[in-house]
């Protein structure tokens, strides 16, 4: 299938599943005129790259995890048993980040939500 056709069944623009080649996520086949080649297996493995780009990895971590993932009843699983502490990794990098950030919103909610002193002045 051309890219326009994989494009259309995945929901991921030309322009994206271009960089994706260029991150070496995909590996289309060329006609003798250029043109891009996709396989069957390739719209699997574009919802795959997807899974993972939202699950927080970046494309050089899913090109190296990428070959030992497949997929059980619609949830994608690690074929390979030494990925798991690289996933607990990003997990807990993820983890680490949501707690800044409630830590940051928690200050903000404050200072909203005290009201100013007695006699300050207030800008309007």
């Amino acid at each position: 299938m051309r890219i326009g056709e994989l494009s259309h069944r995945t929901g991921v623009s030309g322009r994206l599943l271009r960089y994706y080649e260029e991150q070496g996520l995909l590996a289309p086949t060329r006609t003798s005129t250029g043109y891009r080649v996709y396989a069957e297996a390739d719209v699997q493995r574009v919802r795959h790259i997807r899974i993972l780009l939202g699950a927080g990895l970046g494309t050089v971590a899913i090109a190296e995890l990428l070959p030992c993932m497949t997929e059980s009843n619609g949830t994608l699983v690690a074929l390979c048993p030494e990925l798991v502490p690289q996933f607990e990794k990003e997990r807990d990098r993820i983890t680490a980040t949501i707690t800044a950030l409630e830590t940051a919103r928690t200050a903000l909610t404050t200072i909203i939500s005290n009201p100013l002193p007695e006699g300050v002045y207030q800008a309007s």
